[in-house]
């Protein structure tokens, strides 16, 4: 039986309440019904009302979805890192909601998406009015989930993250300090966010949405400043003792080579506790005993 009952606060469905969505989540329950959809309901966050279904899976949607939701966030992770993987998370999945949802008017619908739609490998300065031409099969499923969303019906705005990094997104500062990371000069331009930043970006939008503020169709949501692959890694060799490089070191990036740009997200009021990579990582070195003996 479809959820009915529920207080004043407003509702809001995070479909995918997996590692992000459940940062998410946890941002907004205290001013919001919150809906953390999973398949795994056991493993939704404490304070957020479970829903066990599988988006892939349109039977066991029937009925489970609370009536009158004024915002969805869409954050799936696809189960396998192929095309077929990438299909059934961003786009076959959310038509399976959609298709769930039936006639409720969503306040706002947003599909969390990724930088990974730029091609460019020039060290351009990309926006939300770049060219998004994956050139990878996955880069162009995530794509054709935006498009889904946007055509959607609902109000929506995708939230195109970059590299995400943290306290539970480690490989990347272990990869350095292991030796395993060696990149070539001058190394491609990289991007990231921290994790905490990427959920309350999220947070902070909705919490617009809710008040009826505007918003735009997309926002780049990418920290204050792209650096090159090296200066980074080379930053953190001067922070922590770090192992002689091994020859199969990775060389290079994955993501091409561009800058991007986050004014738009920077104009609706949104502030960085992590504005660039040294406040993250900083952070995260002090932290841990086994990198400060």
């Amino acid at each position: 039986m479809a959820i009915t009952e529920r207080n004043s606060m407003p509702g809001i469905l995070v479909a995918g309440c997996g590692k992000l969505g459940g940062a998410i989540a946890d941002l907004l329950k205290d001013s919001a019904q919150v809906y953390g959809l999973r398949r795994n309901p056991s493993r939704v966050p404490e304070g957020i009302l479970p829903i066990g279904a599988d988006l892939n899976r349109p039977e066991s949607l029937k009925d489970m979805l609370p009536a009158n939701l004024d915002s969805v966030i869409y954050c799936l992770t696809p189960s396998s890192y192929d095309e077929q993987g990438y299909r059934d998370a961003y786009v076959n999945g959310l038509l399976n909601l959609l298709e769930a949802l039936g006639n409720q008017k969503l306040k706002r619908l947003f599909f969390i998406s990724s930088t990974s739609v730029y091609a460019q490998d020039d060290d351009s300065l990309v926006d939300e009015t770049s060219p998004a031409s994956p050139a990878r099969v996955t880069g162009q499923q995530i794509l054709a989930g935006e498009q889904t969303a946007l055509d959607s019906g609902h109000p929506a705005t995708v939230v195109r993250f970059s590299g995400i990094y943290g306290p539970s997104r480690r490989r990347f500062l272990e990869e350095v300090i292991e030796g395993r990371m060696n990149p070539e000069k001058p190394a491609p331009f990289s991007n990231r966010i921290h994790e905490e930043d990427a959920a309350a970006v999220v947070a902070y939008l909705s919490g617009l949405a809710l008040a009826g503020k505007p918003l735009d169709n997309c926002y780049v949501a990418s920290d204050c400043e792209p650096v090159r692959l090296d200066d980074v890694v080379a930053w953190v060799r001067q922070q922590v003792p770090c192992a002689e490089p091994v020859a199969e070191a990775r060389k290079g990036g994955r993501a091409g080579s561009k800058r991007c740009n986050n004014q738009r997200l920077l104009q609706t009021g949104f502030r960085f506790r992590y504005p660039d990579f040294r406040a993250g990582y900083r952070e995260m070195i002090d932290k841990s005993p086994a990198w400060n003996e």
